[in-house]
């Protein structure tokens, strides 16, 4: 079953990306973080009551519940980091870096997890590697400004903090039964997607947000939702090493749909490279 789950998980993050896109378009990146994981929150503990694991939270023990924070820790990050850069660049240019957090999360496998890679594997990463090179290239039309490039710094530190998210995140959820893990994750994320937001006094925008931004920033919360209840249910029955690169196939709901509901075009180089990284990543299941 951790197969199904895992291309439901890629299907929601896929839908995610458009629909935080839209949403943060008029709305502080932060502040959309901070908003969506309330949602993810509320959703998050449903589940938990829905299945009944709630009465197993005095079970946890102390290992898992410091490798869940810290999971959680991470993937604030990581949603901090990714939002800023759809913020600033087009879905088609960051979701591919982002996702490239495959690579760090397979070598990360080998040497905490000992999941040994196979050869498929190996080429599978170059591939992917070569695909995410050219789909971020920048055409010849666009600007070479460097402001115009800020993007991809943070899409780079989101797939080092994802990939750090999955490794944490299957270590933690070991024995413990996957949505109770991922509301317990969630509670961190929280607490740091509003610490920063406090910090920063974003807060006072909330009154600024108009009534497309809400809806947006809501839709995606319930499919970030989804997406994680998913994820971590292949990651606590498959492992990390296949259930990773799977998820990362949401590269291809994320970009079919900015290509019809965004309009962003897709350039001949970008469509090669994002063959080569679905190739890359089909091979990484073998």
């Amino acid at each position: 079953m951790w197969l199904f789950y895992a291309f439901g998980s890629a299907l929601f993050a896929g839908m995610t990306s458009i629909l935080a896109k839209i949403g943060i378009k008029n709305t502080d990146s932060n502040l959309a973080t901070a908003l969506r994981t309330i949602v993810v929150l509320f959703f998050s503990w449903l589940m938990v009551f829905v299945v009944g694991s709630q009465h197993t939270i005095g079970t946890i023990s102390a290992h898992s519940l410091i490798f869940l924070i810290l999971s959680g820790g991470a993937t604030g990050a990581s949603w901090l980091c990714y939002f800023k850069a759809l913020q600033l660049g087009n879905v088609n240019k960051v979701t591919p870096v982002d996702k490239s957090s495959t690579i760090l999360t397979i070598l990360f496998a080998f040497l905490f997890l000992n999941e040994i890679p196979t050869m498929w594997m190996a080429l599978g990463i170059v591939l992917l590697a070569a695909g995410t090179y050219l789909m971020i290239q920048r055409k010849e039309s666009e600007p070479s400004d460097t402001g115009s490039r800020s993007w991809l710094f943070y899409a780079a530190l989101s797939a080092v903090f994802a990939a750090l998210t999955s490794i944490l995140g299957k270590i933690g959820i070991q024995g413990i039964e996957s949505n109770l893990g991922t509301a317990i994750r969630t509670i961190v994320v929280l607490i740091m997607a509003w610490g920063i937001v406090l910090f920063q006094k974003k807060h006072r925008l909330i009154k600024e947000i108009d009534r497309q931004s809400w809806i947006f920033i809501t839709l995606s919360g319930l499919a970030t939702g989804l997406s994680w209840l998913c994820y971590y249910r292949a990651l606590q029955e498959g492992k990390a090493s296949l259930v990773v690169p799977i998820d990362k196939l949401s590269i291809v709901v994320a970009i079919a749909f900015s290509c019809i509901f965004l309009k962003e075009k897709l350039s001949r180089k970008s469509f090669a490279g994002l063959l080569l990284v679905v190739s890359g990543t089909l091979l990484m299941l073998f």
